[in-house]
């Protein structure tokens, strides 16, 4: 059993622990390969070493239980709050001129909502208290914040989602492990597209950016060139994807 915990919250944290939605499949995998990464091998061994220690300090049972139900409450409250920031920094954004930057801001925002409400659905469903959120941030400047956007979803990626699914595992609860895992792949998209925009804004070269975005209905993945047949995250067909390309 303690095999089968450490398979699964090594595969959760390195971004290969994939959930797909019940929707009809196509008879390939190719699209659902996780994201590319190019860490090194010390970077690898110091995360299978967070993976282990994360492992040993997972609640077991009715705690793993109570653990998850604060998780997603966590979740939501912080994907909520990042639906209003980034809506708020497309706003900053369009005022300052960066059009490019404000519409990837918008089509993030409309991301992070489908997570809290995915959040939301697991809450109820578990016959919790969904608590009322009032989002707490400020807007500075589009470089300012997209720097803040960028630290938001590393930590996202790197310790928060990671945890909270080796919680859920542990509480063998499948929905919160597919709420939370929907979230977790998509932030993992997220960092890099604010990452590009910031170098976009620094070299002056906003022109390079993308024009329009798509994001799944389903798990929030977002994409900033024509979508595949289905996602690569639940595996939505494409034609049910929300393209954003007007502020």
């Amino acid at each position: 059993m303690k095999k089968h915990i450490l398979f699964l919250a090594l595969f959760a944290t390195t971004g290969l622990f994939t959930l797909t939605s019940c929707g009809p499949q196509t008879d390939t995998n190719a699209e659902l390969v996780a994201p590319e990464s190019n860490q090194s091998e010390a970077a690898e061994k110091g995360k299978a070493k967070e993976t282990e220690k994360a492992i040993k300090n997972t609640p077991k049972g009715a705690d793993a239980n109570t653990a998850t139900v604060q998780n997603l409450i966590t979740a939501y409250t912080g994907e909520s709050t990042a639906t209003a920031k980034y809506a708020a920094y497309a706003k900053k954004a369009q005022e300052e001129g960066y059009t490019q930057i404000a519409l990837l801001f918008k089509a993030t925002s409309a991301s992070e909502k489908i997570h809290a409400n995915n959040h939301r659905s697991v809450l109820e469903d578990m016959g919790e208290k969904v608590p009322n959120v009032s989002p707490q941030f400020t807007v500075k400047t589009t470089k300012e914040n997209l720097a803040d956007a960028i630290a938001g979803e590393s930590y996202e990626i790197a310790t928060m989602y990671p945890e909270f699914l080796t919680a859920a595992n542990a509480a063998d609860n499948q929905l919160a492990l597919t709420s939370l895992n929907y979230a977790y792949r998509t932030e993992q998209r997220h960092k890099p597209m604010y990452e590009q925009a910031l170098a976009a804004l620094q070299n002056n070269r906003l022109g390079t950016m993308a024009a329009a975005y798509y994001i799944c209905p389903t798990c929030g993945n977002t994409y900033d060139t024509t979508p595949p047949k289905r996602c690569r995250i639940s595996m939505t067909d494409s034609e049910k994807m929300v393209k954003i390309n007007t502020l």
